[in-house]
């Protein structure tokens, strides 16, 4: 008998992927064409931790590259392309996040807008991919045969 859970995964799964596709698209998109790359290096990324062990390099580069990782990996999760690699990428930036947070105030709160995330990328990532059925992945693989 096939559980009645299974029945709605594909569902399920795609609704968090759109969601989750959409948080990070917007944001990259928002960082990388309103902001401006560089905008968000300095704003985010230089200025607030400037004093810290961190190099300046390891700032700028962080803070000029996530706003394009953001972008592409959102992009991916919405289509449903590459999907593993575009989950790695946002597992790495909400690692980055977290560590970036959480060194300028232990105490941050990050459930307000780290947490959903995260969550939704856990979900995404611990469904198995066969049930990603409206991805593009798995759409390319069934017309592959």
């Amino acid at each position: 008998m096939k559980a009645a859970y299974s029945e709605n995964l594909p569902a399920a799964l795609l609704i968090a992927r759109l969601c989750l596709g959409l948080m990070f698209f917007l944001l990259g998109w928002h960082k990388v064409f309103a902001m401006g790359p560089m905008a968000h290096a300095e704003s985010a990324f230089v200025e607030p931790f400037a004093d810290t062990f961190l190099p300046a390099w390891l700032l700028w580069a962080g803070g000029i590259a996530i706003p394009f990782i953001e972008l592409t990996a959102g992009g991916l999760i919405l289509i449903g392309y590459r999907r593993r690699s575009a989950q790695i990428m946002l597992a790495l930036v909400l690692v980055a996040v977290i560590f970036g947070h959480m060194l300028a105030d232990p105490f941050y709160g990050f459930h307000s807008h780290v947490m959903p995330r995260l969550l939704l990328l856990l979900f995404i990532m611990a469904i198995p991919p066969n049930q990603d059925r409206f991805s593009l992945d798995e759409w390319l693989s069934r017309s592959r045969g």
